[in-house]
């Protein structure tokens, strides 16, 4: 079994980035290859589609909302690995300066794939992934964002979707956006 991570340090409370990619179905909110996201299964399913049609069907396995993390496995996937399972976590920097946000994963090569180039194709989506994150949040400056998905499945496991609404997540602001996977320009005060 090969296992790969990234993480990236951010200049804006945990809580606000979570808000921002804890929900199971709001990888398109931020993560720019990723343009859709629908959930099934009372929001346990997530089906992605990305840029260039490919269709990845992830199943959630863990949801903390305290703990700020949530760990998923793959249904069906382009890529050549099985036994998939990644984590995503956002940790609260040391004397609230800030957070880390992780992502990581284990999975085993099959066919011709090589351990060290599945570990080379997930850690470049993860590495990817975050750094479009940082430019998201902006380095901490008001961003509009989209929101396809509030934060996740409520307590009785069912994800709660707004389409179109504005949330407000202290210094970020989450207008709807007019095309999927437009990564927002910042706004200025």
């Amino acid at each position: 079994m090969a296992t790969t991570s990234a993480s990236i340090d951010l200049p804006v409370p945990a809580e606000h980035v979570w808000r921002l990619i804890g929900g199971f179905g709001s990888l398109p909110d931020w993560l720019p290859y990723i343009p859709a996201s629908d959930l099934a299964e009372g929001g346990r399913v997530r089906r992605l589609t990305s840029k260039g049609g490919d269709v990845i069907v992830e199943r959630l396995e863990t949801f903390d909302e305290r703990a700020r993390t949530y760990t998923y496995s793959f249904v069906q996937s382009p890529f050549p690995v099985t036994g998939y399972r990644s984590t995503l976590a956002v940790r609260e920097a040391p004397g609230h300066r800030g957070c880390r946000v992780e992502w990581s994963g284990s999975f085993t090569p099959v066919g011709a794939t090589t351990d060290d180039e599945a570990i080379a194709l997930f850690h470049g989506i993860y590495a990817d992934g975050l750094a479009a994150l940082k430019q998201v949040v902006g380095a901490g400056q008001p961003l509009g964002v989209p929101c396809r998905a509030f934060a996740g499945p409520r307590r009785d496991g069912v994800a709660a979707k707004q389409h179109g609404r504005e949330h407000d997540i202290g210094s970020l602001t989450v207008p709807r956006h007019r095309r999927l996977g437009e990564l927002p320009e910042p706004l200025h005060p």
